[in-house]
């Protein structure tokens, strides 16, 4: 059970949707948060153990000297970290055993806290609720047991109403344990690289099994033990309402109608008869039902537009993923009601869509929504993050990066990132869920030897979120097939609990799916050739920026690849770590200092995650038809697999995703040298001029071209070449062979037939003997920019930021950032986070861009804001109109620091 109370994205759609309000049945007390006075202490520093501990410990007058006030929800580690008795764990080297120590994953912590039971539960059932505990507990109400919990995903309910008194305070005491195999995580170092994954720990199969360390993370020394989720209070009449499900279907192709089916079980709680009223109500829809159920029995309660025809709803609001159209939800509340008051609600949203698997012309996994084929662009999630210190606004901030990134699916890899907030959000932004149960790849560690727990955990997954439209598909196991057992009983829930999803047993196989990486930085052209069409996995490393790799280790570890490298995931392994600094010298030339080293790994971050998905695009629904990345979210500040950093500033990555996912997007096959335009709107495109615009090193402009655009919906439509690898142009103008001789720029835009642009895209290109040579590119001269900043309107955080390029040279990655504080130059604070509409600009002479800044006004403290500017050759010129202050960003130039070379140094942690 879990209610459901309209807030976030369910209250803002209250203008949209009218609710009957719960007042008109008579008021349900609300839920009550048990957040505050939670105090935690090692079992074994606790005076009274044994069996009888809990019976003392959950006294309302029991004495709590030397415990520590806790974080609720959090891990054990979290509450030690604040008390100060730990460093922050994923700082430098903090996380080594030898500051913190491996002896928290084998040790149980007591919690309690105090809470007063509201007076309005009087006459009432009051109930306990634990939304998620890792990995076990026993838990205690005023000197009685009442039960244990076992796996991280399952929610513990307990009825206390014989135990507590409305308007009197109560004892909640909670014993906490470790997984049972919390395993031996290897040390990530330079000289030993980032050696193997996993381990033991997935013999226990629903916990954080990745907190024994991953080639992403490095073991969390408790293995987040703990109560994780949150905690609270709630009251029910005599009957409960429970695991509700909404599923919706339309008559497609036609979206103009919407069959609403809704089923729920009530159960009666007490030693008498219950009859009531159910009642169902959305929008402008409510259907009641009359319903008897006997003595402490539960009765499955349904409701279909063929019993009732208010549930065949006209022209419904649909919910469509990013990019595809709006997020629409609907509010549906639950109630059994008797005698004009209520027994117990949920309220929770739903959203009107279909979807569907497969398309007549292709055997592969392709994922329709509304009728429409989607086109998947997504991001692997290893774990939220490394401590699960998620509160909502992170995971908001995490979500929406994601959308700004046009990206439309998240993959829950071995379901390490599930809570409420998550599916909540994913429905708010348009984020498809590939979800998946609790298994890593075969070779990372055993099955799961405990099913009746590992099953109940799936189960209570299944039921707790099945309501939510994002959910796309459910995947049993990474890269593998779940033993037989497990299948056979997986299969089973799925025909109880989900008629309309798809389940899927494994993530690298089956209707073309495929995972397996690469995982390393590749040139380009690579990301073009594959096989597979659903591509569940492939990664580069991904550079953050200069601020973001100084907050996250000590200046003594700026200068050179070390141990503090490794131990955030630049080192030998699937990422290539070891080799990507001499891989990026190759390319653009020796890296001088940290601040060359981010420079030239911006560009290698653009290079790489653009091609990852226009190689995909190249081949769109033939029989492309997703690309996941490996990763989008660093669990901790990291090297590689991200989009943006763990303190959330993007780096190059993100906005090169953002570039190659638009709807309709102009792009060069990096492959071929074709020019193609990328339609992934499901109408005709017709009537658009794609401009080519080609520039040589000294930013002169050697030749341009229109080309005509009309194609075909869901498709990528060709224009023919125009930068081949063995010609140039195909002869349509001889004199851009000219170019062929060193590097040069490619220019692309794309207009409708009213001059509307549509999309526009930047190439720095090599010589055809020698591509991947850019070296000569730190020969540019350095672009002298305009940039005038200001708010959009007063007191409204918004900004404005314009970047235009008076001179004649080439202005290669403009990187914008919004800062604050009482210092006008670049040591300003940064705000984070902070939503840029573009970044990593390039700008041909003569050309402006204009991008926007969101960010909140808490953000900015108070504060005015400031504008830092920085890139490959960025300057800017001397003088400037704008409102808001635009400075240099001096930490980021190569010659503000002195020359190290950045060598690679091979030492023992120790």
């Amino acid at each position: 059970m879990q209610i459901f109370r309209l807030t976030g994205v369910v209250a803002s759609l209250a203008v949209l949707f009218t609710v009957v309000p719960v007042a008109a049945f008579g008021a349900q007390p609300d839920q009550v948060p048990v957040a505050s006075g939670w105090e935690l202490q090692d079992a074994a520093k606790v005076a009274k153990t044994g069996a009888g501990a809990g019976a003392v410990i959950s006294q309302v007058k029991y004495k709590t000297a030397g415990w520590y006030p806790a974080v609720v929800p959090g891990t054990v580690l979290t509450t030690l970290v604040k008390n100060g008795i730990y460093p922050e764990p994923l700082y430098g080297e903090n996380n080594r055993p030898d500051r913190i120590p491996e002896s928290l994953n084998k040790t149980s912590y007591w919690y309690r806290t105090v809470v007063e039971i509201p007076v309005a539960y009087k006459g009432r059932r009051t109930w306990l609720n634990l939304d998620g505990i890792n990995f076990s507990a026993t838990v205690w109400v005023n000197g009685t047991y009442l039960g244990t919990m076992r796996g991280a995903f399952k929610r513990g309910i307990f009825d206390i109403s014989d135990e507590v008194k409305p308007g009197d305070k109560a004892a909640i005491a909670v014993l906490v344990s470790p997984q049972p195999h919390p395993g031996d995580p290897h040390e990530h170092t330079i000289a030993d690289g980032m050696v193997t994954n996993g381990g033991i720990t997935a013999i226990d199969g629903p916990t954080f099994l990745s907190t024994i360390g991953w080639d992403w993370l490095p073991g969390i020394r408790d293995r987040d033990s703990g109560i994780w989720a949150k905690v609270f209070l709630s009251s029910t009449g005599p009957v409960v309402v429970k695991d509700p499900l909404v599923t919706t279907d339309l008559p497609l192709p036609r979206v103009d109608s919407a069959d609403i089916a809704i089923s729920t079980m009530l159960e009666n709680v007490t030693d008498t008869p219950q009859k009531g009223g159910f009642h169902a109500s959305f929008g402008d829809v409510a259907v009641d039902k009359e319903v008897e159920i006997a003595p402490h029995s539960s009765q499955v309660v349904t409701l279909d537009s063929k019993t009732f025809t208010a549930l065949h709803v006209l022209n419904p609001k649909l919910w469509w993923p990013n990019g595809y159209g709006p997020q629409n939800l609907y509010a549906l509340r639950l109630s059994f009601d008797q005698g004009g008051s209520t027994s117990d609600s949920q309220t929770l949203s739903f959203g009107v869509r279909k979807i569907t698997y497969s398309v007549p012309d292709s055997d592969n996994l392709t994922i329709s929504v509304n009728g429409v084929r989607v086109f998947i662009r997504g991001g692997d999630w290893g774990l939220d993050e490394g401590l699960k210190r998620i509160p909502r606004g992170r995971l908001e901030a995490q979500i929406r990066m994601h959308a700004m990134a046009n990206m439309n699916l998240i993959r829950n890899w071995v379901g390490q990132s599930t809570g409420e907030d998550f599916y909540e959000l994913c429905d708010k932004y348009g984020i498809l869920l590939w979800d998946e149960f609790f298994q890593p790849n075969p070779s990372d560690g055993p099955n799961p030897t405990d099913l009746p727990t590992y099953i109940a955990n799936v189960r209570d997954k299944i039921l707790r979120y099945r309501n939510h439209p994002s959910i796309a598909v459910w995947c049993a196991r990474n890269e593998g097939f779940p033993p037989k057992e497990i299948d056979d009983q997986l299969r089973v829930l799925m025909a109880e609990l989900e008629p309309t999803r798809r389940y899927q047993p494994s993530s690298t196989s089956g209707a073309g799916v495929n995972s397996g990486g690469p995982y390393r930085w590749r040139t380009p052209r690579e990301y073009y050739v594959f096989g597979e069409a659903f591509k569940t996995e492939i990664g580069s490393t991904s550079i953050p920026t200069i601020e973001s790799i100084q907050g996250m280790m000590p200046q003594k570890d700026w200068e050179q690849i070390n141990d503090d490298w490794a131990e955030h995931d630049l080192a030998r392994g699937a990422s290539g770590g070891d080799t990507y600094p001499k891989t990026l010298d190759d390319r653009y030339g020796k890296a001088r200092n940290l601040a060359d080293f981010v420079r030239k790994s911006q560009l290698a971050n653009y290079e790489a995650y653009r091609a990852m998905y226009e190689g995909r695009n190249a081949k769109l629904f033939n029989p492309s038809t997703a690309v996941i990345t490996w990763m989008s979210n660093p669990a901790q500040p990291s090297f590689v697999w991200q989009l943006y950093h763990h303190d959330f500033e993007p780096n190059a990555s993100l906005f090169a995703v953002m570039k190659s996912g638009e709807m309709v997007h102009v792009q060069l096959n990096e492959a071929t040298g074709s020019l193609q335009v990328i339609n992934n709107r499901p109408e005709i495109l017709q009537g658009a001029t794609a401009h080519l615009s080609v520039y040589d090193l000294s930013g002169a402009l050697k030749l341009e071209k229109d080309f005509q655009v009309t194609g075909p919906a869901s498709s990528a439509i060709d224009l023919g070449q125009v930068d081949p690898v063995g010609g140039f142009c195909e002869g349509w103008d001889p004199k851009c062979k000219d170019l062929m001789s060193h590097v040069r720029f490619i220019d692309l835009t794309l207009k409708d037939g009213g001059g509307k642009l549509l999309s526009q895209n930047f190439y720095w290109r090599g010589a055809a003997d020698r591509p991947d040579d850019l070296t000569v590119l730190d020969s540019l001269k350095t672009a002298n920019l305009e940039v005038n900043a200001a708010q959009q309107e007063p007191g409204n955080p918004r900004i404005t930021v314009t970047l235009h390029n008076p001179g004649t040279q080439i202005a290669l990655m403009a990187h914008v950032q919004l800062r604050h504080g009482k210092s006008t130059d670049s040591n300003a604070e940064r705000v984070l986070p902070v939503f840029y509409s573009d970044n990593y600009i390039s700008l041909v002479p003569g050309e402006s861009r204009t991008i926007t800044i969101d960010a909140t006004a808490a953000d900015l403290k108070g504060d005015a804001p400031l504008i830092t500017v920085d890139g490959w050759n960025i300057g800017l010129q001397g003088s400037s109109s704008s409102s808001i202050p635009v400075v240099l960003n001096v930490n980021a130039q190569v010659d503000h620091w002195p020359v190290t070379n950045l060598p690679m140094v091979a030492h023992t942690w120790r």
